[in-house]
């Protein structure tokens, strides 16, 4: 039972990875996605936002206004509101506010979704924090090297820059009065 549970944790993270949209600078997922993991209607869940607004403040939740729905709705096929689509525009929620959800959506699903959500979340953040950690520490290595090696550079241009050319001697006999100049 606990390599099946392990197995669905590790799905439902792919999936929830892929959903995961950075708007505004936040890392957030539709209501409607949220909506789909927790087996609910997105109207269900919205009403149940609406009904404890001081839950979810704006730093937890917030309305995609038209351009940003637009620009979503242009990078993937969405419905329109013509053929029995969304008529309002979605909401955005950010860890916080899916942190949130778990108290207004009461059922085991939601629960165990909420907490695979959780653990997502915290692990694109570790990804993250590993990334940046990695391209700090492949700078530190690029500029001790660059001193290091700037001995090595010097030389190499020295050697690939083209000697001045050598006078030849010039040609015949050279009388008193020219070798009083080239002295």
């Amino acid at each position: 039972m606990k390599a099946t549970t392990e197995a669905t944790g590790l799905i439902l993270a792919e999936r929830v990875i892929q959903l995961i949209l950075l708007i505004r600078g936040h890392r957030v997922i539709l209501d409607s996605e949220l909506a789909a993991m927790y087996g609910v209607p997105t109207k269900v869940l919205n009403q149940a936002v609406k009904r404890n607004p001081g839950r979810f403040p704006d730093d937890f939740m917030f309305r995609l206004t038209p351009d940003e729905w637009a620009n979503l709705r242009s990078q993937s096929v969405t419905s329109s509101s013509d053929h029995g689509g969304r008529r309002h525009y979605p909401y955005a929620f950010t860890e916080q506010g899916v942190a949130m959800l778990s108290s207004v959506l009461n059922s085991e699903r939601a629960v165990q979704v909420n907490v695979q959500i959780m653990r997502t979340f915290v692990r694109l953040r570790q990804m993250l924090t590993t990334h940046a950690d990695l391209a700090r520490k492949v700078a530190e290595l690029e500029r001790k090297y660059d001193k290091q090696f700037s001995v090595v550079f010097d030389a190499i241009r020295q050697l690939m820059s083209e000697p001045e050319p050598k006078r030849k001697p010039p040609i015949g006999y050279l009388t008193e009065a020219r070798t009083s100049k080239t002295k």
